[in-house]
């Protein structure tokens, strides 16, 4: 299995991660799912520990990503605090509370997907 979603979106999963990081999101993955479906090509999966934790990470994705010039297409479940769904096209982010991510477990139903790495090249990286 290899990577085959673009790079831009690589780019911008990699910063939505980075703002659930910031905001001590857990367990953040990426998964390409390009090879799979025609809807988008990235997942970002990620945990919140409670409904307003869930609230903040969606608030801090969502201000960090619209610097870069990304914007939500659609929101799903922010109220609900269970599993929240924010469409970028290019990538989707699925937060969940840690029961319903142990429900779901998109990481297993999607196990043919290879996983994209969290952290950016360093600039300084092979200097």
């Amino acid at each position: 299995m290899h990577i085959t979603a673009n790079q831009e979106a690589i780019k911008a999963a990699r910063d939505a991660v980075s703002a659930i990081i910031e905001k001590k999101g857990e367990e953040p993955t990426i998964l390409d799912v390009s090879d799979l479906l025609v809807v988008t090509e990235l997942f970002v999966i990620a945990t919140g520990s409670s409904r307003p934790h869930l609230r903040s990470l969606v608030d801090e994705i969502e201000a960090q990503l619209k610097v870069t010039g990304e914007r939500v297409l659609r929101r799903e479940g922010v109220e609900y605090g269970k599993w929240v769904l924010l469409d970028f096209g290019h990538f989707v982010v699925h937060l969940f509370d840690e029961e319903t991510r142990s429900i779901y477990d998109l990481e297993r139903l999607w196990a043919d997907a290879p996983r994209v790495g969290i952290s950016q090249p360093s600039a300084a990286a092979g200097s």
